[in-house]
């Protein structure tokens, strides 16, 4: 019981978190078009920030961590198979190995194509330090949790981590040379959209006393296929403002 209440409670700070992060896009500039933004920023010490965000300039390390966060996706919804007690959530899970290793394939075929090696990425600085080694304290967390704590803390983080994903892919698209780039960059922004909404409904859903503090427990489409989501679920109140066409709803 102790284990339990400590995982709602964790999953709680998380989503609040994640929320406050959405909300707060609303107050920088959102990209136009195909990532360019009035008063598009000159990269410093070789990186390129945006609402907060940062990313390398470099494109080979950029790629590296999309590379990086593909990987840690693909493991975490197998663990969500594996781990979870809701068929909803193990579905989640299968969508996020199905969605990341087809974004990963297209990573590797750009990589391949330009002559790059990809590595493990390195940290640019100590934020960045820290927020890895978070991913990892996160992740052997998850490992050991079961059922409904499992559930709980899991889908609370998918709403932080495609939050931060988001925000880094729009960070990018702010440095874009290459117009190859642009569609991949694009792909990967309208996938990691649609997974923070299906986590942040089933959330509301699944999350034992958690529907009130996220405010959101419609239907979801049961079969979860590649970032569909029932329109039940969307709240004409409620923005992505992650999004940079800030279209999508939820």
């Amino acid at each position: 019981m102790k284990r339990i209440i400590q995982g709602l409670l964790l999953a709680g700070s998380l989503v609040l978190g994640g929320s406050a992060l959405a909300q707060g896009t609303t107050q920088g500039q959102m990209t136009t078009g195909t990532g360019a933004q009035v008063g598009k920023p000159v990269p410093k010490g070789g990186m390129v920030e945006h609402m907060g965000f940062k990313v390398p300039a470099d494109e080979k390390a950029l790629l590296e961590r999309l590379h990086h966060v593909n990987q840690q996706e693909i493991q975490l919804g197998t663990l969500a198979q594996q781990n979870s007690q809701s068929q909803e959530v193990k579905s989640y899970g299968s969508m996020l190995v199905r969605d990341h290793t087809s974004a990963d394939d297209r990573v590797m075929a750009y990589a391949k194509k330009k002559g790059l090696t990809l590595s493990t990425p390195k940290p640019m600085d100590d934020v960045e330090r820290r927020a890895m080694a978070a991913e990892r304290a996160n992740g052997e967390k998850l490992q050991v949790l079961k059922g409904m704590p499992f559930d709980s803390c899991f889908l609370a983080s998918m709403v932080g981590d495609h939050d931060a994903v988001l925000g880094k892919v729009m960070a990018a698209q702010q440095n874009v040379t290459n117009p190859e780039l642009t569609p991949l960059l694009q792909q990967i922004s309208q996938s990691v959209t649609q997974h923070r909404q299906q986590a942040y409904g089933l959330l509301g859903r699944i999350g034992p006393g958690m529907a009130s503090g996220v405010g959101g427990s419609g239907d979801m489409n049961k079969d979860m296929g590649s970032g569909d989501i029932n329109k039940d679920t969307q709240r004409p109140t409620d923005k992505n403002t992650m999004d940079p066409g800030n279209t999508k709803k939820y």
